[in-house]
């Protein structure tokens, strides 16, 4: 049996987990899985030792030693991607192999390599939601979709930031063998087979994490607990013991959004969670979440995912 081969692409401060990331879930699809093991590589422009932005220090091969076929080529992002960008050498051998590939794909701001060398020209793409509008400014022929967690056009997968390199490569996984065999590495990695929504939520979400105000602070630990209360500005103001005004002032500076749509958006992700991981009935998880009815959750689910509560459980839902 013909053993998959894949080549994923590191560089001087390249992120360790953009590159061991989707190399665990080829790797763990391999072991646990009753298909042709996964080949996987590690080329960087110059081969040998790549010290990655955390310390950690990972081996590989010399890019332009590598020639097809390739299955999958796997594109890292990381640190100095100016750099990396400018280093013809590498961004030449990019082109060369997504040439000899089945499928191009990159992780977190190896997108921004993809776009180096034109093979994201006319294409949809995502990146680390910090870095759309950059991607966005330098490569205006590509089509940004800041939200996404990945991104799939034609051969050409792109995905959002670090983490999101291991759903992507769940998705390669099911696109190769099904949801099924997908879910099963899922379950072995303890990671969602794929998150719900996109990762606006997660900017704000972590946003608020480093929330620095103690009284915002200490109302966002409260919040997804108390999902079924009353969350207007007046309670949550008050709750904060602020002003209306000061309160909404200052959550926006605290958190990147207005307090309305941060309520949403934690509301969407117990509901995502609910749909994903239950049988509870639709209008049970509506009330549950604080949406109050099943058609109040339809439209946030409309608007911010452009789906239904409905198809999201038949996707994502349990097997």
């Amino acid at each position: 049996m013909i053993e998959p081969r894949i080549v994923i692409v590191g560089f001087a401060s390249a992120q360790i987990l953009d590159v061991t990331g989707p190399l665990e879930v080829f790797s763990s699809a391999s072991r646990f899985l009753p298909i042709p093991r996964y080949a996987t590589e590690i080329v960087s422009t110059h081969g040998g030792s790549v010290l990655s932005t955390s310390g950690l220090e990972f081996a590989s091969t010399p890019i332009d030693e590598v020639v097809g076929p390739i299955d999958t080529l796997v594109v890292a992002g990381g640190r100095d991607m100016d750099l990396a960008a400018g280093d013809t050498k590498l961004v030449d051998n990019i082109r060369r192999l997504a040439g000899q590939s089945r499928r191009v794909t990159s992780v977190c701001s190896g997108a921004f390599l993809l776009a180096a060398a034109g093979l994201l020209n006319g294409r949809r793409a995502t990146t680390h939601w910090a870095e759309c509008a950059e991607l966005e400014a330098k490569y205006p022929e590509v089509s940004v979709e800041p939200d996404s967690i990945y991104v799939q056009d034609g051969n050409v997968w792109t995905s959002a930031g670090v983490t999101a390199g291991i759903d992507l490569a769940l998705a390669l996984v099911a696109d190769d063998h099904g949801r099924k065999a997908a879910a099963i590495v899922a379950r072995r990695l303890v990671v969602y087979l794929r998150r719900s929504g996109g990762q606006g939520q997660f900017s704000a979400l972590l946003a608020a994490q480093s929330a620095n105000e103690e009284p915002i602070r200490d109302l966002l630990d409260w919040l997804p607990e108390h999902l079924v209360d009353d969350l207007s500005i007046p309670v949550l103001s008050a709750r904060a013991h602020l002003s209306e005004r000061q309160f909404s002032r200052l959550f926006k500076a605290e958190v990147g959004t207005t307090p309305a749509e941060y309520v949403e958006a934690v509301r969407m992700e117990a509901a995502c969670r609910l749909l994903e991981t239950t049988q509870s009935p639709v209008d049970q998880i509506a009330r549950s979440c604080g949406f109050g009815t099943p058609e109040t959750m339809n439209r946030a689910f409309q608007r911010r995912l452009n789906t239904t509560p409905t198809k999201h459980r038949f996707h994502f839902g349990p097997a």
